[in-house]
């Protein structure tokens, strides 16, 4: 009986590994695509049939794509890097304290409250495209850090994930603060914010992500060289470079994936953790 068990368990393990081992195959290839031919010379990659394996392998893609003078990969990977941050740093000052006053504070229409707030998700950007426009050029933001740091920081979703992870923290830790005389906000930034580091971690990494992968608003709100973001970056050198110098567009790909994987591989463990709500004392 158990050699049979234990058959059925290696059985369901090997068929769990080869349909993860088939999506894997799915969701690689294309990245491996892409490195190969940053690889190869433009005679190469329009040769038909395609060919995956470099014959001979050159690193001038990399070398052309970041010493050109008409193109500053570098400036733009610092923009993106420097806007995604302070976005993120923004999006946590203000969901953390309003997710805090939803998991927490009980006043009449709270509920409500923030049933409306999560509607809101529902409202397509494109809406609030020009409103926000607007804006940003009344407060003469345009083509400046500021357009691309703060639009956005009222983040719903971040509201939404970070009360979830609250309301999983025991009320007996603040009630022994509240014996102490501690206030609301003491009890937020001594107990509730120390066991919400994998919660805000998650959201942090959510935000970044999301933040050095878009193109619209900035493409919108950005026209100089110097703010300019890396997605607008390799736009543009997509379009002006794609038919002629396909290589050095890929090459351009590979090289603004690294901060991601690099910030992924860094904080994996944790971002599971916070979305799970299974870390620290969340996970009761």
């Amino acid at each position: 009986m158990a050699s049979t068990l234990q058959g059925h368990a290696w059985q369901n393990r090997f068929w769990s590994y080869l349909v993860l081992v088939v999506l894997s195959l799915f969701v690689f290839m294309p990245m491996l695509v892409v490195i190969s031919q940053s690889f190869m010379t433009n005679q190469e990659v329009n040769r038909w049939p395609p060919q995956i394996i470099p014959v001979n392998p050159t690193l001038f893609n990399y070398h052309d794509v970041l010493t050109r003078q008409d193109l500053r990969l570098d400036l733009w990977l610092r923009n993106s890097l420097v806007a995604a941050t302070g976005h993120t740093i923004a999006v946590l000052v203000i969901c953390a304290p309003a997710a805090y006053a939803f998991a927490r504070l009980r006043f009449r229409g709270s509920n409500v409250l923030f049933a409306v707030l999560l509607v809101t998700i529902m409202i397509p950007s494109q809406v609030t495209l020009i409103p926000n426009y607007l804006l940003m050029r009344d407060l003469k933001w345009l083509d400046t850090f500021n357009a691309l740091v703060f639009p956005g920081a009222a983040n719903v979703f971040g509201v939404f994930l970070l009360r979830q992870f609250f309301m999983q923290i025991p009320h007996e830790l603040e009630e022994a603060a509240v014996m102490d005389g501690a206030g609301y906000l003491r009890r937020f930034t001594r107990i509730i914010l120390p066991l919400s580091s994998n919660a805000l971690t998650a959201l942090a990494m959510f935000v970044f992500l999301g933040h050095y992968n878009d193109l619209f608003w900035p493409f919108i709100v950005t026209n100089s060289l110097e703010t300019r973001t890396l997605p607008v970056g390799l736009t543009i050198l997509n379009s002006a470079y794609g038919q002629q110098f396909r290589p050095m567009v890929l090459a351009g790909a590979v090289l603004s994936t690294i901060p991601i994987l690099v910030v992924y591989i860094i904080f994996q463990r944790r971002i599971i953790q916070g979305v799970t709500l299974t870390g620290g004392m969340g996970g009761r």
